[in-house]
């Protein structure tokens, strides 16, 4: 089936990385499936997250159908851009319409990109894991492919003005092999192997991160226990309860 709006997008995207010039280090696309359904797990802390999670994708010859907040879909510029790139609806009030949809493009051999933490970490460490991509997954019959994503936060995050002039920043991506999401196993059991291995992904990540801040002020995008400013998640959680 033409693609007639994703691949110009993707088109679209590599043309402003190469303008922003980006530094893109991506290990691990070849445990991305060339064919049949799977879902793609990924940790999640900046907007720009699943263009870049697309990215990983590009080299199996993959297009990997995201589901987002449904709110994205009503944007007049977005919205079209979403719809004709076939993402997936999530109206947190209606989940089951967005579990259907995403169980059917897995059955039909797509594969399907999901945050499982549902909202970007503000303090650039993981958070809990919903078992949603671990029930489609069992329920599809397909594997999980686990990712981790670094210095996307820099780009555009929660609470930060937009970098979007050429920076050099750069960029680290690393995708796993795939795990196996067997119907005999609790959902919540392969929700947090999945967990661990995207962990392990992102410590290897930010091992190989190139940059550090550049004083004080840019310590922003590094989390506390790498000697950042980001709030822990405790205390993000004290600011919540105020």
């Amino acid at each position: 089936m033409a693609e007639l709006v994703y691949r110009p997008v993707v088109g679209f995207a590599k043309t402003l990385f190469k303008v922003w010039d980006l530094k893109i280090d991506c290990q691990g696309s070849e445990n991305i499936p060339r064919t049949g359904g799977a879902v793609l797990v990924s940790n999640h802390i900046s907007y720009l997250d699943f263009i870049f999670n697309g990215l990983a994708a590009l080299p199996q010859k993959r297009l990997v159908r995201f589901m987002a907040k449904e709110s994205v879909f009503r944007h007049k510029v977005s919205g079209p851009l979403m719809r004709g790139m076939k993402h997936i609806p999530v109206d947190r009030a209606q989940g089951e319409a967005a579990y259907a949809h995403a169980l059917e493009s897995l059955r039909a051999g797509e594969i399907v990109g999901v945050f499982p933490e549902a909202t970007i970490s503000e303090s650039f460490t993981l958070k809990s894991f919903k078992s949603g991509a671990a029930r489609l997954a069992q329920e599809a019959g397909v594997p999980l492919v686990p990712m981790a994503l670094w210095g996307t936060q820099r780009l555009w995050t929660k609470g930060q003005p937009r970098n979007f002039k050429r920076s050099h920043t750069p960029i680290t991506i690393r995708v796993g092999e795939a795990l196996e999401a067997s119907r005999e196993q609790y959902a919540g059991a392969i929700t947090r192997r999945l967990r661990e291995r995207v962990q392990e992904l992102l410590d290897a990540a930010q091992r190989a991160y190139p940059a550090r801040p550049k004083g004080a002020e840019d310590s922003w995008w590094l989390p506390a226990h790498l000697g950042g400013t980001a709030p822990t998640n405790e205390q993000l959680r004290a600011a919540e309860a105020l």
